[in-house]
């Protein structure tokens, strides 16, 4: 069994040190991770962690990404990553979005609705760490949509919400967000299974598809499992 990568500050520290501030001031760097977006219910959710040169190298201890803390640790170290960061936003995208946009414009929707959360505090990053390979940051053709996020220098790291502190910061506080939104959305559309399974496709879920047939919060542009058993 390999070892669990403990995160650290090394990339967020040489971009820091590379992004000039026309503006004047300290740069700040968003570290940007993304949840829900394989999921058939419920929102996709962005979280972006700001950090500065001057943050602390001492984040949060036990800090990993959120795929690899039990749901209790998640929630126990979410404050601590606000606390860490400079400040920290989740934003979301409902079903309907991702059923009229598509999943990428969804995504920007989220982010930018972080950071207009970000904004109110008087928050804005100048450059973006973001998790993956593809870079949905980006605005990719002429024909996408009115641009929707500041199109700000973006650095692209696969598995960064496992080796850079920050992403697993935006990582976790993402996470806890969306998972108490399917858990109370599951009291209000029980029998999905929702509060365990978070809105992806398990078996419990595809039964309640059968059953009940889509709710509002499902994707309904999906292909979802279980509708075709409906009568």
């Amino acid at each position: 069994m390999s070892a669990i990568r403990i995160p650290s500050r090394e990339v967020e520290l040489e971009l820091l040190a590379s992004v000039s501030r026309p503006r004047g001031g300290f740069p700040v760097l968003a570290g940007v991770d993304e949840v829900g977006r394989g999921a058939i219910a419920g929102p996709v959710s962005v979280g972006i962690a700001l950090v500065g040169p001057m943050t602390t190298d001492e984040f949060p201890s036990g800090l990993r990404d959120s795929k690899m803390l039990s749901p209790a640790r998640r929630v126990e170290l979410a404050p601590l990553c606000r606390k860490w960061t400079l400040g920290l936003e989740v934003g979301h995208a409902q079903a309907r979005d991702i059923d009229d946009y598509g999943i990428v414009v969804a995504l920007r929707m989220a982010a930018a609705d972080a950071l207009s959360k970000l904004a109110e505090r008087g928050m804005a990053p100048d450059a973006v760490l973001l998790d993956g390979t593809h870079n949905w940051w980006k605005e990719d053709s002429l024909f996408d949509s009115p641009p929707i996020l500041p199109q700000l220098s973006v650095t692209m790291k696969r598995k960064a919400d496992a080796a850079c502190a920050v992403v697993a910061a935006a990582s976790v506080a993402a996470k806890v967000e969306r998972d108490a939104l399917m858990v109370a959305a599951d009291a209000e559309y029980p029998g999905y299974g929702w509060a365990a399974n978070k809105g992806y496709g398990t078996r419990k879920h595809s039964q309640g598809l059968a059953r009940l047939g889509a709710s509002p919060l499902h994707r309904t542009s999906w292909r979802l499992p279980g509708l075709k058993e409906k009568a």
